[in-house]
């Protein structure tokens, strides 16, 4: 019998080392846990000292407490226990509540186990998966499905991070900051909402980075707001793709200093479900980017292709919203400013009004870059690399990019607002119903002045609304409740909307 050779005695031994360490790992080694130490709500970032915007800075030790929450147990219950400072770490499950975070400074951290993530699940019974109406608020690493309002929304809350969540067919909105400044919105996957995936009304000071929105209305929606940083996200196969504008009736009346850098928007050519009567739902398949009275938008180094209607288009509320009707809102889109871009492909089955236009032009392609309506003081940069229609009185652009902007950020958390109790019904409504409803204008719920006009001279029927709606109309959906706020709040912004002029 022949001896072994020395070479495959070593060999043997090898693999038979290999599987043991396998197998001890498998049966007794530590579970693979992903999750971040310490949130970067508990510090906070120092702008200016990397190209990252969320490098951070020791600025504020996290002195708080860890709770856990774990299968079975309740995410609201563990807000209840907490205090300013706390984070809270959920870990895999399925959790079917709405969340509510009142508090300031509350970080909600979801732990992914070997690829399990933790689940809140609405079972389309439940509203809202996350409100918050705290300051300094982190909600991140959780799937979120199935809810019928909104998958995060803030209300009025400053400082606040949402990230690395999927959130996929939760009604209305998928991440909504109402009335906040200083936030940050980055790496999260969104798809199946019916208005706009990621919607950042009456802000400033936000920043939409690494995102991926699919299969919506509106993928990415900066609506009255100022100061916003939208780059390096995917929108694919939605409505529309990227969209910045004004929606008149609302409390704030500007959209500007906008930036969207660096995207993706490819083949945006889904068919409009949007709510009937609503903003979103006139936005015409194959939209790629839509700016509708908003000011100072710079458009930059963005890959536009495979959007059947057009790649840009730039429109005035009387051509965007001609049935608005809100005086105070000054309806043109004025200091465009379309620097260099990859724009190719688009504009392959235009519809409604473009197709018209455009067939007057004995064309039956859509333009690369459409512009239609009033506005003043808009630029390009090189007219020429791009199909056009409307440009005449666009000039040569004065910049050549905007890289020395890297975000709009504040370098320092911004405090919260102060409210007297004459302010208490004004910022209730900014924050918590101007998302829905508009003086002059439907948004998802009936316009102001039909609220007014149902309860004339009686506060009271509002505040019992509010605490507990009942849908009454077909053509409008279900309004979620808002009875996590207080009696106070509730007589408030009824008064409010009661003495509320147009």
């Amino acid at each position: 019998m022949k001896k072994k050779s020395p070479l495959l005695k070593i060999v043997g031994s090898i693999v038979l080392l290999g599987i043991g360490v396998f197998l001890g790992k498998s049966f007794f080694g530590q579970k693979n846990v992903e999750t971040v130490p310490i949130p970067s709500t508990m510090k906070y970032r120092n702008i200016g000292l990397t190209n990252d915007t969320t490098q951070v800075a020791s600025n504020q030790e996290f002195t708080g407490k860890i709770i856990e929450v774990k299968k079975g147990s309740s995410i609201q219950n563990a807000v209840k226990e907490a205090n300013p400072g706390d984070l809270i770490r959920v870990y895999p499950g399925t959790y079917s509540e709405n969340v509510y975070i009142d508090k300031d400074n509350i970080s909600l951290q979801g732990v992914v186990i070997n690829g399990e993530w933790p689940t809140l699940d609405g079972k389309k019974k439940i509203n809202d998966a996350f409100l918050y109406s705290g300051n300094g608020i982190l909600i991140e690493n959780f799937k979120i499905i199935n809810y019928k309002g909104n998958g995060v929304m803030g209300q009025a809350g400053n400082n606040f991070i949402i990230r690395n969540n999927w959130i996929i067919d939760t009604g209305v909105y998928g991440i909504f900051p109402q009335y906040g400044k200083n936030g940050l919105i980055e790496h999260n996957v969104l798809s199946k909402i019916a208005d706009a995936a990621i919607y950042v009304g009456m802000c400033d000071n936000v920043d939409v980075l690494h995102n991926e929105v699919f299969d919506n209305v509106a993928g990415k929606e900066i609506e009255n707001s100022r100061h916003c940083l939208v780059e390096n996200n995917y929108a694919h196969n939605n409505t529309g793709g990227l969209l910045a504008f004004v929606t008149p009736g609302l409390p704030i009346k500007t959209t500007f200093d906008v930036i969207l850098r660096n995207n993706f928007v490819v083949n945006n050519n889904h068919e409009n479900f949007g709510a009937p009567g609503s903003t979103v739902a006139g936005i015409p398949a194959g939209t790629g980017i839509l700016i509708m009275a908003a000011d100072d938008v710079v458009v930059e180094n963005n890959i536009i292709t495979g959007n059947n209607n057009t790649g840009i288009t730039i429109v005035d509320l009387a051509t965007g919203a001609p049935k608005a009707n809100d005086p105070n809102s000054e309806g043109n889109p004025d200091r465009v400013v379309i620097l260099d871009n990859i724009m190719f492909n688009n504009g392959n089955a235009p519809t409604g009004e473009i197709k018209a236009i455009m067939l007057t032009q004995m064309d039956t392609k859509g333009p690369d870059i459409f512009a239609y309506g009033g506005g003043s003081g808009s630029t390009i940069r090189d007219k020429n690399r791009y199909r056009t229609f409307g440009l005449d009185n666009y000039g040569p652009s004065q910049i050549t990019d905007t890289k020395d902007l890297r975000t709009f950020l504040m370098p320092n958390p911004v405090p919260p607002r102060s409210v007297s109790k004459e302010e208490l019904g004004e910022l209730t409504y900014y924050g918590v119903c101007a998302g829905c409803h508009a003086f002059g204008n439907r948004l998802i719920g009936p316009p102001t002045e039909i609220i007014q006009a149902i309860h004339k001279d009686n506060p009271q029927g509002i505040v019992d609304y509010i605490t507990a709606p009942k849908n009454l109309r077909k053509d409008y959906p279900e309004m979620p409740p808002q009875d996590y706020l207080s009696d106070e709040a509730k007589m408030a912004v009824a008064v409010y909307i009661l003495a509320m002029k147009d």
